[in-house]
């Protein structure tokens, strides 16, 4: 059976970018997959122009919009109050870190601005987004998870980091297709080394902290020559997130279940 089923038992989903691409359609499939958290919180730069968000919050009374710049503190700490509003008693169960961006640059036309802009996004931006929501995901894991559970899950309480195979240093020795993603590869790289240090602190809370790769996905990032569609990417993505254990506290794993190497 599906992991994603345990999203059942998961009182709230926060999801970072999610006015199209993998966020949009994560909070799709929460919604409308027959496994829906209690509330879906789905956060965009720019809610009134995310105007496919905002007919499926429109048809889903659980789905709460929400603006948040994840490159701005001023707007994730106004965010994190605004949440904060919404999940008053239970805190937050599972926070998505999905908020990305894809810059193009090689070793001839890489600059330091590009670097700097990518790395902020990807890289600095959903530590930054865990430490404002931390206190409601301390909230949430000290209340244990279904049952009171004290078990690390989603229904209790996890961090989950959107990473890439790309940020993997050993399957990217050689890979001259790819050399065109300075940006992207070093950012993701160094989300991955997040996740980890963010495993370490949060344990002793019984916050469950990961990455995953969702795969090469047919989005605008992704490209039309990618092999996944959204909902295949994400079907398989909520499944490996559903069942995630204290075994994989700390991993990276792709959308399969599959330990990727670092």
């Amino acid at each position: 059976m599906s992991g994603a089923v345990n999203f059942k038992e998961c009182g709230s989903v926060l999801v970072t970018g999610a006015s199209r691409g993998l966020g949009l359609q994560i909070v799709e499939s929460l919604a409308s997959g027959g496994f829906s958290p209690g509330k879906i919180v789905a956060t965009a730069r720019n809610p009134e122009r995310a105007q496919k968000l905002q007919e499926l919050a429109s048809k889903h009374s659980n789905i709460h919009v929400i603006a948040l710049d994840v490159v701005s503190q001023e707007s994730i700490e106004k965010a994190a109050a605004e949440v904060t509003q919404l999940l008053p008693e239970h805190g937050l169960n599972c926070l998505i870190n999905n908020a990305g961006i894809s810059v193009s640059a090689d070793f001839n036309t890489v600059t330091a601005e590009k670097m700097i802009e990518t790395f902020h996004t990807n890289t600095v931006a959903p530590l930054m987004v865990t430490k404002a929501f931390l206190p409601l995901l301390r909230q949430a894991a000290s209340r244990g998870g279904a049952g009171g559970s004290r078990s690390m899950s989603i229904q209790r309480a996890a961090v989950i980091n959107i990473s890439s195979v790309l940020g993997s240093l050993e399957l990217n020795w050689k890979a001259e297709t790819f050399n065109k993603w300075y940006p992207y590869k070093a950012s993701k790289c160094a989300l991955n080394m997040v996740s980890r240090c963010m495993a370490l602190d949060l344990e002793a809370d019984g916050i469950l902290c990961m990455a995953i790769h969702p795969g090469w996905v047919r989005t605008d990032m992704g490209g039309c020559e990618a092999p996944l569609s959204p909902e295949e990417s994400i079907s398989s993505t909520l499944s490996v997130i559903g069942g995630l254990t204290e075994k994989d506290h700390g991993s990276f794993l792709d959308y399969t279940g599959e330990v990727l190497p670092w």
